[in-house]
């Protein structure tokens, strides 16, 4: 049974791939492995080894900690200390509201979240 710090970092590695529009074959053949292989590393049937991850990290354009931020700490309580859904990076319909925010020009997106901060304020 997959340990959950590896479903995790897998999850991860699916919604960052997701997000910059790369395929699994993509992201692959960026680190020099077979496109199962990440198969297996986003489902955590596989654990990803530290060197593989760092290669995963900078095909991604993020820093290696991006995969474990969220994690439960033992009180569990999320690192942040958010209301937020543990299954966010699996909820399609927040992606897509991720990519179409970052889709948005920058003087437009401030503003858009301005409103979305003073809404969730309100409710």
């Amino acid at each position: 049974m997959p340990h959950p710090v590896d479903i995790h970092v897998g999850k991860r590695i699916r919604h960052r791939r997701w997000l910059v529009g790369m395929t699994q074959q993509q992201l692959a053949e960026s680190v020099g492995i077979k496109f199962q292989q990440i198969q297996k590393y986003e489902t955590g049937a596989n654990r990803v080894s530290a060197s593989r991850l760092w290669d995963i990290a900078d095909a991604l354009d993020v820093e290696v900690s991006f995969f474990f931020e969220g994690l439960e700490t033992d009180s569990g309580k999320s690192e942040a200390g958010e209301k937020v859904p543990a299954d966010l990076l699996g909820d399609k319909e927040a992606l897509d509201l991720v990519r179409s925010y970052y889709a948005i020009p920058e003087n437009q997106r401030r503003r858009l979240f301005d409103l979305a901060r003073v809404l969730s304020d309100v409710a």
